[in-house]
């Protein structure tokens, strides 16, 4: 029996030659990875962080793309249901500067970027918990009745003694 996927894939976004490390970019993009879509839009947008403003773009980016797709492919979406279901930060190219020092020389600075790719995703519908429920009170409830045969069983063999 085949088991079925907890996500369906839906869209992405990248953007590429952002002008931050990937570094910082990074400790900003683990707090949202395989989180609700609404919560990390919410966590970004209230974030401190200059690359909270980059990945919120992208972010938003991936969630107008997977309503796009929805709409061609004249499907229902729901956004409560998208999770961010594969979120990285690669290095992209540096930008290679030079800054006077000492005595004539010169020190290469190199100024990084980054390449963002995040992958939005609809969480599967859960199965209804009422269905499970009754058939957990069913095993349970001929648990029980064997239980209490056996015990009634053993109290009446013991009277006979």
């Amino acid at each position: 029996m085949a088991a079925t996927p907890l996500l369906t894939p839906r869209a992405r976004a990248i953007q590429r030659t952002t002008r931050q490390s990937p570094y910082k970019m990074r400790l900003v993009i683990d707090q949202i990875r395989g989180k609700n879509v609404s919560d990390a839009l919410a966590l970004l947008r209230f974030s401190k962080k200059h690359a909270a403003k980059q990945i919120e773009k992208t972010l938003s980016s991936a969630v107008a793309n997977a309503e796009y797709k929805a709409r061609l492919a004249n499907e229902a979406i729901d956004l409560d249901l998208l999770v961010i279901s594969h979120a990285v930060v690669n290095e992209g190219p540096s930008l290679k500067r030079f800054m006077p020092a000492a005595q004539g020389r010169a020190t290469p600075i190199r100024k990084r970027t980054s390449h963002v790719d995040i992958v939005v995703s609809e969480r599967a519908a859960k199965p209804k918990p009422t269905a499970r429920k009754a058939a957990a009170k069913k095993t349970a409830a001929k648990k029980t009745t064997a239980k209490t045969a056996a015990k009634k069983t053993a109290k009446k063999s013991g009277e006979e003694k």
